[in-house]
């Protein structure tokens, strides 16, 4: 009985010490590092995302998407406006979580789109 204190007190001991440190958000979920955020515009950075993630339900030759239509400038307007896009991307919000039937988008596709809307939205 002797031997089981002596070899369990010390493996509970290693046990919580283990259990017991703190992790970094950044180092355990790293961000982008090749993310470059600098000079995005519509027409070279937003609408290459969109093309590659989005139009395939949600343009204008699309029979899917709910009638969702983002490949035009105006279109996609409305919704960043009313904070849909936004909480789509990012599984946020009381929107289906896009794309629907994919992982979602990549830290930097959002990130690159959230600058350009933290930018102003500009039709460039």
């Amino acid at each position: 009985m002797k031997i089981l204190r002596y070899i369990f007190i010390p493996l509970v001991l290693i046990m919580v010490i283990a259990g017991c440190y703190y992790d970094h958000a950044n180092l355990v979920y790293p961000q982008p590092t090749n993310c470059v955020v600098s000079n995005i515009t519509y027409s070279s950075s937003v609408v290459g995302i969109l093309k590659t993630n989005c139009y395939s339900c949600h343009s204008g030759s699309a029979s899917a998407g709910g009638g969702i239509q983002l490949d035009n400038y105006t279109s996609l307007k409305t919704y960043v406006s009313n904070g849909q896009l936004m909480n789509s991307l990012n599984h946020t919000g009381g929107v289906p979580a896009m794309p629907l039937t994919g992982s979602q988008l990549s830290a930097c596709d959002i990130l690159t789109i959230q600058t350009w809307i933290n930018n102003g939205t500009p039709n460039n």
